[in-house]
């Protein structure tokens, strides 16, 4: 595996924030398929369980809970975690009640969900978990949540999505903040349960929502449960600089990190935040061996799971996605449509042929397995095919080779921290929490065991004072 060069901005010092993505079929698509995995989702709530009690053994820092609101048939190829899934707030309760320290991120749509509810849900499991809770919000939809969900549009335009969004986060910290953290009084002399005067309606009447409040839950553990955000257009780094607290990104390489990273605390500095406020996270797919050739091995067996258009015939109503031949292959890298096997060895010939994405594709091979072109182990063509249809930001090698990447990356201010996507579970996720963990800890880019008792704590946030909701209209230009 090469390592990649630092980009030296400042050497920086403290610690990551470290967290785990959970698809529990697991991250890469033939990860499901391989000896041994978790395989049925309906045994999800046993891995959850495990997979949330090793994280926080390890000390990670939180669990984020994606959400898909649709299914189809093509996703059994692509991300098969989302066919089926526990719902995201369901899972971060039941997990709640399992675990005691670690953070649990759960997924809404502003598309698709209503401000009351979702702040009313979220004020709940922040106080079921002792103020370990965070919010990830999506901003939009596609045509099948719409279809869903009764709408025959996909969200409308991205200025109405993310006008949406602004208004949905405002009313979430409007009602979270209804209630003042003194407003229980509980004098049983006198019969006074609360102080009605700490407590505020909100009278919202916006573009999208009408709320009266105030919540009917008390203020979150946290005061402001933190939001995250994914995305990386010109209007989801707006967002993300005014209203997030965790912005997850994923740069192609480390010098887009730190670029993406520097004019990211720009942003929060212009939205009238302190440049540390939003906290970058960035996604990784370690795939770990206890030596570098055990983790080339194992992603060769990955690599060998993952169906690929061999010319075997297929049901067309499952979606089979189209670049998954030799065929389509070689139209990608600047090849004539040549019939090649998909286990035949590239030459060094034909690899000096290939476009420049074709030579990306072979750095990608290179990169991920060791292979190398006309060598004892050669790049073959069923190895571009999967780092062309796989093109996930993938890591694969020694516990050293993985902790070398996350604290080259942090070090050079490329990200605050990491979340772990798993292969599959629960072995690598595993080897991750056991080999990985450790190292990090030794060069003192984790503490062994926690700090802090919420996620606002592991995120190194204080907790804001209250401010009382003002009723009021959205104004004509609604500015992010």
């Amino acid at each position: 595996m090469t390592t990649p060069t630092p980009v030296r901005t400042f050497e920086r010092d403290g610690h990551l924030v470290l967290g785990a993505m959970v698809r529990t079929l697991g991250a890469f698509p033939s990860g499901w398929r391989y000896p041994g995995a978790h395989k049925n989702p309906a045994n999800d709530p046993a891995a959850l369980k495990r997979l949330a009690r090793t994280a926080e053994k390890a000390g990670l820092d939180f669990l984020f809970l994606g959400d898909w609101l649709s299914s189809s048939s093509d996703l059994e190829y692509t991300e098969p975690s989302l066919l089926a899934r526990v719902d995201p707030f369901s899972s971060a309760a039941y997990l709640a009640a399992v675990t005691n320290r670690i953070g649990l991120i759960a997924t809404a749509s502003t598309a698709h969900s209503e401000p009351y509810a979702i702040a009313r849900a979220a004020a709940s499991i922040d106080r079921l978990s002792g103020g370990r809770f965070g919010l990830n919000l999506t901003v939009g939809t596609d045509p099948r949540a719409s279809a869903n969900f009764g709408r025959t549009d996909a969200g409308g335009t991205d200025d109405n999505r993310f006008e949406t969004g602004v208004e949905f986060v405002q009313l979430l910290r409007s009602l979270w903040d209804s209630w003042d953290d003194g407003a229980v009084v509980a004098d049983a002399k006198r019969g006074i349960l609360v102080d009605h005067s700490l407590i505020a309606p909100v009278e919202h009447q916006g573009r999208r929502f009408s709320v009266a409040g105030p919540l009917n839950a008390l203020r979150p553990v946290q005061g402001q449960i933190p939001v995250v955000h994914a995305g990386v257009s010109v209007r989801a780094r707006e967002f993300a600089a005014a209203h997030a607290d965790i912005h997850v990104v994923a740069p192609s390489s480390l010098g887009d990190a730190v670029t993406f990273y520097r004019q990211a605390q720009q942003r929060a500095v212009a939205a009238g935040r302190a440049a540390g406020d939003v906290t970058i996270i960035t996604p990784i797919l370690p795939i770990v061996g206890e030596t570098r050739q055990a983790a080339f091995a194992l992603y060769d067996e990955l690599v060998e799971l993952v169906p690929l258009d061999d010319g075997t015939a297929r049901d067309p109503s499952l979606g089979f996605p189209p670049n998954r031949s030799a065929a389509s292959l070689l139209r990608s890298v600047g090849l004539p449509l040549l019939e090649r096997s998909v286990d035949e060895p590239v030459s060094i010939a034909t690899a000096e042929r290939f476009n420049t994405v074709g030579q990306r594709l072979l750095e990608v091979v290179q990169s991920r397995s060791g292979r190398t072109l006309g060598g004892a182990r050669p790049v073959t063509f069923r190895h571009l095919i999967v780092a062309q249809a796989v093109p996930a930001p993938i890591v694969v090698g020694s516990p050293t080779d993985i902790a070398d990447h996350l604290e080259t990356w942090f070090r050079a201010g490329a990200a605050d921290g990491f979340a772990i996507q798993s292969a599959f579970l629960h072995e690598q996720f595993d080897a991750f929490a056991h080999l990985v963990v450790p190292e990090l800890v030794d060069r003192g880019l984790m503490n062994e065991g926690y700090d802090a008792k919420t996620l606002r704590g592991h995120l190194h946030l204080t907790k804001p004072v209250r401010e009382a909701p003002v009723a009021a209209e959205v104004a004509p230009n609604w500015v992010i």
